[in-house]
């Protein structure tokens, strides 16, 4: 009997609700999160071959609920009066009418119901008062906390005659280190309830993308230029030139200067060529796309076609170049990833030890890399070796990435069982098992900070976003957490250090975009758009940074401190 994950059933609701003409922000986070792994059994589904199930689906769930009780009735026992077709032709109401009719007939069974009927209106009257109960004391508790924010901020104006920057409690007021970093033990959280005025960023200071005619899943500045790439589920990837200097609207500027790379000939949208992931090489004269369809694309800065690559069966869903710039490594919902001789227009070696679909890839060195998958293993991997030369297992849940530090020597990774770990070649076992989340974890990110990079004298830490909403610093030598950042409301997608180290980007689907200072331990530039946040990214010179929307939309705001 086939199963079906919550992570499908999200996406399936997505699907279905969108094609329906309705849209929700709670909705985008199951989409997203569909993308990653929309498989049944590990094997791929056409999102489109499944929208006439997901009513039938959730019925089928909601039935299952419903008829569970908490007497010695047995789940089995319920379904064991429906026949196959009754579930797909009859609705939930009808179901649970046609399981308690039969059961009347069954002999002992009609006392029983009449009990377990009395326990569960029991039940839904607790539930109702306790429910209202709650609701009460948080209505009571955030009208606390707005009023004592009132009476911090009007203290302040009295004594200062201005506005606070951002409203903030710490548990510990830490001195910050060398680079901004708390010293000490004790982490330092960061509570931001609003921000000011001043720091939001103007919209003089920010230029809107438009073009996109679906959700903008990826963006990435080129290495050393002025481009900006941004991936879609509209079938295309678009190639914009972004002047220097000062942002203006386009409507001040003319037109954009904008290329659409087509991933579908012809007019027709199929959905299957959704690009989900990109990537630059080291000198930003090649784009790699990755697509639903399985195929990995190259471009170069003038929008043509280099080269396409096929040989999965399944959505990629992450891409990236070695350092060298001779190999792309593609990881696939077919559970591979593939090694591409980018010259020879090729596959080199095709690494098949996954069980579930290879949810991320990071490249260690120009030879050697890390995968992660849905079936909670990590495998690092060589070109022309045919079996792992490490094998990470530790997590009990998904491992949604996995990134290399700037040296190659730790490892980082992330899972749906809401820890992050930290991981070296020497050992099998995680060198840190990092557990302070709520929730899923869904990216990690290293600072460009510490040995090996351009910032050597600062200290090296790890940034991890989670679906509890907030942004946490972790010092990876202790293993401590540095700072909470929770000035978010809704589920974190993406964070990007600054290329100093000094500043944190951080997008969410409440469609705000925090910049925070290390150094200050705040919100300093801050911005609301009209949808969630999928990524953002900083340009090369740290005074840009891109965020792509919901609502097809990719913004570039202008960062000055």
């Amino acid at each position: 009997m086939s199963s079906i994950t919550s992570t499908l059933l999200n996406y399936l609701v997505f699907r279905y609700l969108q094609e329906s003409g309705f849209t929700h922000a709670a909705f985008t986070l199951g989409y997203e999160a569909g993308i990653n792994k929309c498989t049944i059994d590990g094997n791929l589904v056409p999102p489109g071959a499944l929208v006439s199930f997901v009513q039938k689906g959730l019925q089928y769930l909601e039935m299952e609920a419903n008829l569970t009780c908490q007497s010695d009735v047995d789940m089995d026992e319920d379904i064991s009066f429906l026949q196959p077709l009754d579930l797909i032709t009859k609705n939930v109401c009808e179901l649970r009418q046609m399981v308690k009719e039969k059961k009347k007939n069954v002999p002992g069974n009609k006392d029983k119901e009449k009990d377990v009927d009395r326990e569960h209106e029991g039940e839904r009257s607790r539930a109702k008062e306790k429910e209202k109960h709650d609701k009460d004391k948080e209505r009571e508790r955030e009208k606390e906390k707005i009023d004592k924010g009132k009476e911090r901020e009007k203290l302040h104006e009295d004594h200062t005659g201005q506005e606070m920057p951002t409203n903030q409690e710490y548990k510990v007021n830490e001195k910050p280190g060398e680079n901004g970093v708390p010293k000490g033990s004790e982490p330092m959280d960061i509570s931001t309830t609003s921000a000011c005025q001043s720091c939001e960023i103007p919209h003089s200071d920010v230029t809107i993308l438009e073009g996109h005619t679906s959700e903008v899943c990826a963006c990435a500045w080129s290495p050393t230029g002025s481009l900006l790439a941004s991936g879609s589920g509209d079938s295309t990837a678009r190639l914009w030139t972004i002047a220097d200097g000062t942002c203006r609207s386009s409507a001040q500027n003319g037109p954009l200067n904008v290329l659409v790379l087509k991933h579908v000939k012809g007019r027709n949208n199929e959905k299957s060529k959704d690009v989900t992931t990109l990537d630059w090489n080291g000198e930003g004269t090649l784009l790699a796309t990755g697509s639903y369809d399985g195929q990995a694309r190259i471009w170069n800065t003038n929008g043509e076609l280099k080269a396409t690559l096929s040989k999965h069966k399944g959505p990629i869903f992450s891409l990236k170049w070695n350092k060298k710039g001779d190999y792309l490594l593609t990881g696939s919902c077919d559970k591979t990833a593939i090694v591409w001789d980018v010259k020879a227009e090729e596959w080199k070696q095709q690494f098949e030890f996954h069980a579930g679909p290879t949810l991320d890839v990071d490249w260690r060195n120009n030879v050697s890399f890390a995968t992660s998958s849905t079936d909670n293993m990590i495998y690092v991997c060589k070109i022309g070796e045919t079996r792992p030369i490490k094998i990470f297992a530790g997590h009990q849940g998904e491992v949604n990435c996995v990134k290399w530090d700037p040296t190659g020597s730790l490892l980082a990774s992330c899972s749906d069982d809401v820890s992050a770990k930290i991981w070296n070649m020497k050992q099998d076992k995680y060198v840190h098992d990092l557990r302070e989340h709520a929730k899923e974890i869904y990216t990690i990110r290293w600072s460009p900070t510490g040995p090996g990079t351009n910032n050597p004298n600062d200290q090296l830490v790890l940034a991890s976003a989670s679906f509890d909403s907030t942004v946490k610093l972790w010092d990876v030598e202790l293993g401590k957490l540095l700072y909470s950042l929770n000035g978010h409301r809704d589920p974190v997608y993406s964070v990007a250090f600054s290329p100093n180290g000094e500043y944190l980007a951080s997008g969410s689907l409440d469609k705000s975009l925090h910049i925070w200072s290390l150094k200050e331990g705040k919100i300093v530039k801050t911005f609301s758009g009209h949808g969630g946040i999928f990524e953002v990214c900083w340009n090369k010179e740290g005074d840009k940074i891109a965020a792509c929307f919901a609502n097809n939309t990719v913004c570039v705001l202008d960062f000055r401190m």
